[in-house]
């Protein structure tokens, strides 16, 4: 998760942006602080997923096999 100071400075680069205000440095600033955010929340998103575990109405597993395959190759790295 991206700190809070860091959401916050993308927010305020985009309001400069809005603005017509945003130098080509602070640009720059701001294409590596989204760079990161987008970095983390696939991350994130990619572990959420890789823990994930289907079961249909019945209780039966339904886990897609690309997603288990992906599972036991992370077990068998740790």
């Amino acid at each position: 998760m991206l700190s809070k100071e860091k959401l916050a400075r993308i927010n305020e680069l985009s309001k400069l942006a809005k603005e017509g205000k945003l130098t080509e440095e602070l640009a720059k600033e701001r294409t590596a602080l989204r760079k990161e955010y987008l970095d983390t929340f696939r991350s994130t998103m990619r572990d959420t997923i890789e823990h994930m575990k289907v079961i249909d109405e019945e209780g039966n597993d339904v886990t897609p096999e690309k997603l288990k395959q992906i599972k036991s190759q992370k077990n068998f790295l740790n």
